[in-house]
């Protein structure tokens, strides 16, 4: 199915048909873990959708924090999104390197500060590029832009209120990581951190949400998928994974869904397997 919805997902066709809409802003987002071995702005400086401007989610962030890529201050935020030509009253197209893998991260973040005139590409920049769209390696030609933030502090959660919903089961916790990380019986790719997955919290691998095209699968296919994790779809959902960056990619497969109340667990198991004295789980859910 193609999703032509400006405020979860749009196709390629879509975008392809509004890339010239004066108030349309397209975003690459592509972000990877340093086992890739991908430079994302390298690429984006090589080969970008016409006008696209680059979104660094290590830097646009709380730097404050030791962990990494935090959601960024509000005033941040606006400070960036200006210098990006992005502002008030713009519509944003995001899109990654992978397809569907740190667009939606950026997605939320935009949802995190009140704007909802956001949606990510579905099949990103592969799709585009495997269609023979066209691309460039110029820089986009920017103007300021006023920018208005109202931030919505109920889509993000911290360990004190993701410890106390796994402890009273008042939200259904899911984990975006690959079921052997989840389960324990693979090592986490940062050092130091325990193995498991938050108690009661349930998996459902990114990867299961998406068509071997980099696509979101269809609505009923994606509520099939959680259902089959043992999800409570009927709870208000947090989400986790191992930095806060796929685990986005569930928030818009329930958005998709129709699922309006789900939060995104920031600090993720960077944090939760940092503390020696918060609970872990092993084994599957």
């Amino acid at each position: 199915m193609a999703y032509d919805d400006p405020t979860t997902l749009v196709s390629t066709d879509w975008l392809a048909q509004h890339l010239q809409d004066p108030d349309l802003r397209v975003i690459d987002a592509s972000w990877y873990l340093p086992d890739a071995g991908r430079d994302p702005r390298a690429e984006y400086q090589t080969a970008h959708i016409p006008g696209a401007r680059f979104f660094d989610i290590d830097e646009i962030a709380d730097l404050r924090s030791d962990l990494p890529h935090m959601a960024p201050p509000v005033e941040k935020f606006i400070s960036r999104m200006r210098a990006m030509g992005i502002g008030d009253g713009h519509h944003v197209v995001i899109y990654d390197g992978a397809g569907a893998y740190s667009a939606p991260r950026v997605w939320w973040t935009f949802r995190l500060m009140g704007k909802s005139d956001v949606a990510v590409l579905d099949g990103g920049f592969p799709k585009w590029q495997a269609e023979g769209r066209a691309v460039e390696d110029l820089p986009p030609v920017v103007r300021d832009r006023h920018m208005t933030v109202q931030r919505q502090a109920h889509l993000v959660k911290d360990v004190t209120q993701v410890a106390a919903a796994s402890k009273l089961s008042d939200y259904a916790i899911i984990d975006a990581r690959s079921p052997g990380r989840f389960a324990g019986t693979d090592p986490e790719p940062r050092p130091g951190l325990r193995s498991g997955h938050i108690p009661g919290s349930r998996n459902v691998h990114f990867e299961a949400l998406l068509n071997a095209d980099g696509t979101m699968k269809s609505p009923d296919d994606l509520r099939a998928v959680f259902e089959a994790a043992g999800v409570n779809l009927k709870k208000p959902a947090i989400t986790s994974c191992g930095t806060g960056v796929t685990a986005a990619i569930l928030n818009l497969a329930l958005e998709v869904m129709g699922h309006r109340n789900h939060a995104v667990y920031d600090g993720s198991w960077t944090e939760w397997g940092m503390y020696d004295d918060l609970p872990v789980a092993t084994g599957p859910a």
